[in-house]
């Protein structure tokens, strides 16, 4: 969801008057059983599918079904804020889980008030091989939204015959991760999800995301950081970096 902003370009001393098309940014704020949640920073549009992601990769609904959870939603007219009250049976302990301040779009992990490690086995190893030529040719057709304002970051899964099998965009990276997860885990397809690929830098919280989706691999067009690749290697997942002009590097 973009918005057209009047400016007004310099270039080698000339002035021109230009109309660009930027990415929307609006508050999105979560209520778990009429308990105030988290407040995040998002491109609007696909609220429904965030949202269950990001329950989804903070342990929330990991064992619950979909059609377990109730949403009630309000929605503020032409300004693009949204807020969700999300009713789940038997959850008296969810407010422990809250975040204490807004999460801000280039952030995951914000507004945690303790860095709690997620639990789980190591993922079994991946099997096949990634056409990346394929992948990437594929993901750029996907990322219309930053052809048209340049401010957004985009993810998409593939299955193993390297087929993009969902793709969103979004001001913040770890929000279309989460709406990648949440759209898969609404539609029951979370298993088919063999490589998550981003368009940015892979930090911790992106790592996180991968293991609690129980997601083998993740490619990025940028550098991961230390931290990822610890947790990679701890979590036993595949992890690609610098995916461009033909290249990457592999780091766990």
């Amino acid at each position: 969801m973009h918005l057209s902003y009047q400016g007004i370009k310099q270039e080698k001393g000339d002035f021109v008057e230009v109309q660009d098309e930027l990415v929307m940014e609006s508050p999105f704020s979560i209520s778990i059983n009429d308990e105030p949640w988290t407040v995040t920073m998002q491109t609007p549009g696909q609220e429904r599918e965030l949202a269950a992601g990001l329950l989804f990769t903070e342990g929330i609904t990991k064992k619950k079904e979909p059609s377990e959870l109730e949403w009630q939603w309000q929605r503020e007219e032409g300004s693009g804020e949204c807020s969700l009250n999300v009713f789940i049976a038997n959850r008296e302990d969810v407010v422990s889980n809250r975040r204490s301040l807004m999460s801000i779009a280039s952030c995951g992990i914000c507004g945690k008030t303790s860095f709690e490690l997620p639990h789980g086995n190591v993922l079994p190893q991946q099997k096949g091989e990634f056409d990346f030529s394929v992948l990437w040719q594929a993901f750029q057709s996907h990322q219309a939204l930053f052809a048209r304002s340049g401010g957004s970051h985009a993810a998409a899964i593939a299955n193993d015959a390297n087929e993009i099998v969902t793709s969103f965009e979004d001001i913040g990276r770890h929000n279309a991760v989460d709406k990648c997860i949440g759209d898969l885990w609404l539609k029951g397809k979370l298993s088919e999800a063999k490589i998550l690929l981003v368009s940015g830098r892979i930090s911790y919280e992106i790592i996180a995301k991968c293991f609690m989706a129980a997601i083998p691999a993740i490619a990025a067009v940028s550098a991961p950081s230390t931290m990822a690749v610890d947790f990679a290697k701890e979590w036993g997942i595949e992890l690609w970096g610098f995916c461009r002009e033909g290249r990457q590097t592999k780091y766990a």
